[in-house]
Parts: C-alpha cells; structure tokens; sequence
C-alpha cells in the first residue's frame, strides 16, 4: 500500500488523494451534503428509580406510527429519534426539544441516564411494547415476544444510542468518476459503504476507549448468571479497568448468533448471510415452537426472526416502506447510510451524547470512509473481535496490548496514530465550516488517550467511589439532575403544538390501521417470513 508520510505518521495514497479532491473549491461544499440522525433509548423509571411499568403515555402518540418519538423493546423503553439533518448541530437541537417535550408529559417519571439498567422487576413484570392490533403493529409486537424467550427480558433493557451517517450521493459520484470506477452509482456507493464499515470493525476499539460509559452494573442485572465481575458494593458489580460491560459478553450477547455473520468484503455477502440466517431452523428455537395457547410466541423459530435481531456495531442501511425487510431494501436501492449502534449513552450528558462527541465521530466515519480498507478474512476479523472484547473490559489497563496485523501494539499509541490520521479528516471538515470544532474534539479526545482519568468510564467509577458505591443511586442522581435541565428550559407554544399534532396524527393513523385491516394475521406472518429475495438464500 503506497503511502505519505505527514509528521511521524504515515497516510495512505488512497486517503491523501481523495482529501485533495474534496479539499478542492468545486467539491468542498459537497462535505455538508451528507446527513446525520440520531437515536437514543432511554428507560422511563418513577421518582425511587424503578422501572415505570405503566403504558406507553398516550399523550406521546402512537409508538408504532410517530416518526419521533416510539419505544424500543419494553413499554418502558422509549426511543427517541432525529431527522435526518446535514450538521448534526441541528440534529442534537431536536433530540434536546424531544427530551424537553417528554418531560411535560411525563407523570412523576424520571428518563433513566444509563445505558445499563435500573432495579428491574421480575422478568414477567417487565412489559413488552405494545403497539396496537394490526398486523404491522403485532409483527413487532410478536417479534418482541420471540426476543423475550430467546434472550430474556433484562437484556432488552440495556439502553445505547444510534447515530446514523451517510455521504451525499454527488460526492460518492465525484469519488467514482475520479477513480473511473466500473461500477454503478448504486454499486459504487455501497460497496463504499461496505468499505466504510471493514474499517469501522478495525478501529471501533477506539471508541470504546474514548467513550464507553458503563463500567458497572447493578447486581440485581445479572440474574444468577455467571459473571468475572469484583464486588464494589452489595448492589453494584463492575470492572477496574472496564470501559462498556454494556458491549461485553455480559450485555448484548447471543451464543446462538457465534459465528453467524462471517467476514464481509461486499453488499451481496452480507445480504446472503443475514438473509440464510433469517431462514435456517435452529433446534433450540424450534423445540419452543411459534405459539403457546394458541397465542403467537414467536415469528418463526429460525436463528434470526428478521435482520434485526442480528447484534452488530454497525450496519448498512436503507430506509425501508412498510411492510418491506431491510434486506429486500438493500438488494433493490443499495446502501443509503450507516447505522453505529456500539455507543453508551454518556450518563454525564442529558442527551445521552455531546456536540464534541458527534463531531470526532464525523471525522472519524470520515476516516474510515477515505482511508484504505483492505479486505479482511477469518483471522482479521478474530484480531479485531479480540482487540474489541479486551478493550471493553480492560481498556484502561495500563499498557494494554491490541493486535494489529498479528503484531502488539500498546492501545495509547495505537489510538494516538489513529487520532493522527483522523485530523486530516477533521482539518477538511473545519475548512469547510470555517471553524475549529472538529480538531478541538480531537484534542479532547488525545486528553484521554494520554490520561484515562478523563474517560466516561474512569469517570463512572471515581463518582462511585467518592459516594456511596452504588449504581442504582448514582443513576438516580444523574437521572434527577437532568430533569432538572430539561424541566427548567420549557418549550415555547409553537414548539410543543408541533409535538402535539405530531403525537395526535400518529393515534389517528394507528386508528386508522387497524380500522381498515383486513386478512388474516397467521397468513400476513407466512407473508412477511418469505419476502427475503429468494437469490440470497441459494
């Protein structure tokens, strides 16, 4: 791989001139074409800090129909979502009208400020979401059912939040015609993509590092199970040196999905291995079977119900139509944007995530997006599982060692060269701008890789050491705390007639739904479980 050296570090050809070519006065501007969503998950819990265990609050709309507002597995675990903006900015100022809007509709509720859960009630007490009585709404509604019975309800409870990423169309388009490319445009830009997210998967130990915020957990979460955790208190179980338990072995976990997704190098082989395992009998599944008393358990009883229930750190992603599965989206119109879903929600944040947090992470998706990927195999893709595990539970480890190309390497001075590389990314993105935004992040961010003090996670456990040790209080607090932010800064009449109208049209639709449903539920299941495109499954 031909390279440049910048400093002490090296930069790929490949990198260095597709920075020039978009540095150039007839591309720059195409930088703030491209869009940034996100979405964060959050438990509603009552003013001691226990799950809220009522219904869906009516005064926020249809969960199944608004566009911003749902919930995820629980009644209790609500959603919100952004549009889909050009500078993230705008995207945060909408999350913070949400949170703002739900808090005066919210009854003596508190919005849960960790990733890991609250005190949670017995598995059956814990309400699976609800949404409604057609047949788009009880799919999701059954699908959740299946989840219950194939990885208990505790684990459906960890909150994260999504931030969705894309390119625009005309850059991935001038990127082709410079590399004069035989590909489609739709081919080109998804292949990009796929390129995007190898490198994604290389690197995303870094941010576990930086921003991983769930060193400890409640005891109460584990249920029994076996765990390495030390005791920092009798209800708080954590890692010294860890940075997201969440991501470990210990939150989105599944044995049976080992080994399912094997490495990637394009659009077609993740679509083949998602879309075989959508329709491939697992016996453990089977012996449980799709209904009990008559009543639906389960969509199906094959490894994955839909693509969805595939835990990844990533995904390519299409906005689909009702009714349509992500992967039939993906074979017809390609790759429209990526979806990171490894981040915490950081407790310290009311938003669950920072301004200067969004910004690295445009420079680095940046990065990953221009930088050289090479394609990987079984034993690149062991180095990268491996180096992402170890740092989840060790990554404050004083001179932890990854792997890179087989060969250790301290994860400080690996992160710094990364962070060297990824300013090139940031440098383009604030002459874009005119400002400094995104190497102010990046210096931030050389902060924790020289002192890991600095750290969500260190910060986690010294608020916990300096108090009373406990999880489920320090939640509480900064879930109080919080409050107290959105509460003091009421939306004005226009913004909150928005949010009502929004949640009013979303009942009238679901009424409308179910109003005009029509056909039998058992065949619309049969329908949906053989709409993944047929030439996948070969």
């Amino acid at each position: 791989m031909a390279e440049v050296s910048i400093g002490d570090h090296q930069l790929s050809n490949l990198y260095t001139r597709r920075l020039a070519l978009l540095a150039g006065d007839a591309h720059r501007g195409l930088l703030n074409q491209g869009r940034r969503g996100i979405e964060r998950e959050t438990l509603r819990v009552d003013t001691q800090g226990q799950l809220a265990l009522g219904p869906h609050p009516r005064a926020l709309g249809s969960a199944l129909t608004n566009p911003q507002i749902t919930t995820d597995y629980s009644e209790s675990l609500l959603e919100f979502i952004t549009p889909a903006e050009h500078d993230v900015a705008t995207a945060l100022e909408e999350l913070d009208r949400i949170h703002r809007f739900v808090y005066t509709r919210l009854d003596h509720e508190l919005l849960w400020s960790q990733s890991m859960p609250c005190t949670l009630p017995e598995e059956a007490d814990i309400p699976i979401a609800w949404y409604g009585t057609s047949h788009i709404g009880m799919i999701k509604h059954v699908y959740r059912r299946g989840l219950a019975l194939r990885y208990g309800k505790a684990m459906q409870c960890i909150a994260g939040l999504h931030y969705n990423y894309s390119l625009s169309e005309d850059l991935w388009r001038v990127i082709k015609k410079n590399e004069a490319s035989p590909l489609d445009d739709k081919s080109y830009q998804s292949e990009s993509y796929i390129s995007l997210i190898r490198n994604f998967q290389r690197y995303s130990w870094l941010l576990m590092y930086l921003f991983g915020a769930s060193p400890a957990l409640s005891t109460h979460f584990l249920r029994g199970r076996q765990h390495e955790l030390e005791t920092l208190s009798d209800d708080t179980l954590y890692l010294p040196y860890a940075t997201s338990l969440r991501m470990s072995d210990l939150g989105y976990q599944n044995n049976a999905q080992a080994g399912l997704m094997p490495p990637y190098n394009d659009l077609e082989s993740y679509m083949r291995s998602l879309s075989r395992a959508v329709r491939q009998p697992y016996p453990a599944y089977e012996a449980i079977g799709t209904r009990r008393d008559g009543e639906w358990i389960q969509l199906n009883t094959n490894l994955l119900q839909i693509e969805n229930e595939y835990y990844a750190t990533i995904r390519p992603k299409r906005v689909i139509n009702s009714g349509e599965r992500p992967v039939e989206a993906l074979c017809a119109r390609g790759v429209q944007y990526i979806e990171v879903r490894c981040m915490d929600i950081d407790p310290f944040e009311p938003l669950g995530i920072s301004l200067p947090t969004s910004r690295f992470l445009d420079a680095f998706l940046l990065f990953c997006a221009l930088d050289e990927s090479p394609f990987t195999d079984e034993a690149n893709n062991r180095e990268r599982t491996e180096n992402f595990a170890r740092t989840v539970k060790e990554g404050r480890r004083p001179g932890l060692l990854l792997q890179r190309d087989g060969a250790p390497i301290k994860l400080q001075d690996w992160g710094l060269e990364l962070l060297a590389q990824i300013q090139s990314a940031a440098d383009l993105l604030d002459a874009q701008r005119g400002d400094q935004q995104h190497t102010q992040a990046l210096a931030a961010q050389k902060e924790k890789l020289l002192d890991a003090s600095l750290t969500p996670s260190a910060r986690v456990l010294a608020e916990l050491q300096a108090t009373d040790k406990s999880f489920e209080q320090f939640g509480l607090r900064q879930s109080v705390t919080h409050a107290e932010y959105f509460r003091a800064r009421p939306l004005n009449a226009e913004e909150n007639d928005y949010f009502d109208a929004l949640a009013q049209t979303s009942i009238a639709e679901q009424e409308e739904m179910e109003r005009t449903q029509c056909g039998d539920f058992d065949a619309f299941v049969a329908a949906y479980n053989q709409r993944t495109p047929q030439q996948l499954c070969d």
